[in-house]
């Protein structure tokens, strides 16, 4: 198991100045968080900060959105990657994203409450769901808008299969969240089905092509199993920095 370090997020979007990281380690370093409850299965039967999250609407444009107040972190990514097991492993909720057998269901943006103005985003899947062309150029217009205009948003997870990171679908993700300063947290989903050398090699050869796209000190990436529940409170400390940073 691999562990990130996050860019460590103010109130202001920070400026170049520092690169992305990541750090071997299976053991997550300690905090001054309460340790969650272990299942057995890895790490933790969810995020005790996110395991109040609730399911608030849907927008299929962004003026149906949540007043634009708070904070949120919004989850994007490749539409077989796994993005709707990370968000449930992580809120310790089996059905609050929709796992399907047929990538590419989520077609709009899904906002979560946690209390008090903060929110989880899931964003519509891209790269392989069997919709018309008009339809995937909608999404993907919806999601640039929403990244470009969302005064809230105060980082983005980008989830990838560990065994094809940076696709040319990833990699528009990735362009997004440079062009508008946000800082953005790389998800290694699947490491189970790598041996623990094959991904480690596949958090290397990401990092190392973050690294040649990114704005220094914007990004950090990790590894991350939903089956096995590895990388849920690294996931999970990223995110609290983004949402409750003082």
């Amino acid at each position: 198991m691999a562990r990130a370090k996050s860019p460590g997020r103010k109130k202001s979007r920070p400026q170049p100045g520092r690169g992305g990281s990541a750090t071997p380690g299976a053991k997550n370093r300690g905090r001054r968080t309460r340790r969650p409850k272990r299942d057995g299965k890895g790490e933790t039967q969810g995020v005790s900060e996110f395991r109040s999250a609730r399911f608030v609407l849907g927008a299929a444009v962004l003026q149906q959105a949540p007043p634009d107040m708070g904070a949120e972190v919004a989850f994007g990514g490749r539409s077989n990657a796994g993005k709707s097991s990370a968000l449930n492993v992580l809120t310790g909720q089996s059905s609050l994203a929709r796992v399907s057998k047929t990538p590419g269901r989520t077609q709009q943006i899904n906002f979560f409450d946690l209390g008090a103005e903060v929110r989880l985003v899931d964003l519509p899947g891209y790269g392989f769901a069997r919709a018309p062309a008009s339809a995937k150029a909608a999404w993907a217009q919806l999601v640039e808008s929403y990244l470009q205009r969302r005064r809230s948003l105060k980082g983005m997870v980008v989830i990838m299969d560990c065994r094809r990171p940076m696709m040319e679908s990833d990699q528009r993700m990735v362009t997004w969240a440079n062009e508008v300063a946000l800082p953005f947290h790389v998800v290694l989903t699947k490491a189970d089905k790598l041996s623990r050398n094959q991904a480690s090699r596949s958090l290397s050869v990401a990092l190392r092509q973050l690294e040649t796209v990114s704005t220094p000190g914007l990004f950090s990436v990790q590894l991350f199993s939903a089956p096995r529940r590895e990388g849920v409170t690294q996931l999970g400390e990223v995110l609290k920095d983004w949402l409750w940073h003082e």
